[in-house]
């Protein structure tokens, strides 16, 4: 990796956490899971952030001594699996949220704020 795991930057941008989980990848995991692989971690992991969800935010309870999870964890392995899918499909994120983001934009320019159940 290129800074020191035991004090990382502030900001880590999307594609030096690309750059970073290659890394990962490629020394300490071997090499990457085949995407099908990765897309059944992914249902898991976000399994897991709506378990936590549900328990916390909504109706759901906890089982007596049951604790909900970590939800940054969670949300962090979401992105994990979401970066490893991205770098073995040859996708710079930061250059697809961009993209996203502005479609967006064009898109739903005034269709939130018209939006009488969001007032």
């Amino acid at each position: 990796m290129s800074h020191s795991s035991t004090s990382p930057p502030a900001d880590l941008t999307l594609r030096q956490a690309q750059q970073d989980i290659d890394q990962w990848i490629q020394t300490i995991g071997v090499r990457y899971f085949d995407e099908m692989t990765n897309l059944a971690q992914l249902v898991e992991e976000v399994g897991e952030v709506a378990r936590i969800l549900s328990r916390t935010c909504g109706e759901q309870s906890c089982k007596p001594g049951e604790t909900p999870g970590d939800l940054a964890d969670e949300l962090a392995d979401v992105l994990f699996v979401t970066v490893c899918l991205a770098n073995q499909s040859g996708i710079d994120l930061t250059d697809a949220l961009r993209r996203n983001l502005d479609k967006k934009t064009k898109r739903d320019a005034d269709r939130h704020q018209s939006n009488q159940k969001l007032t």
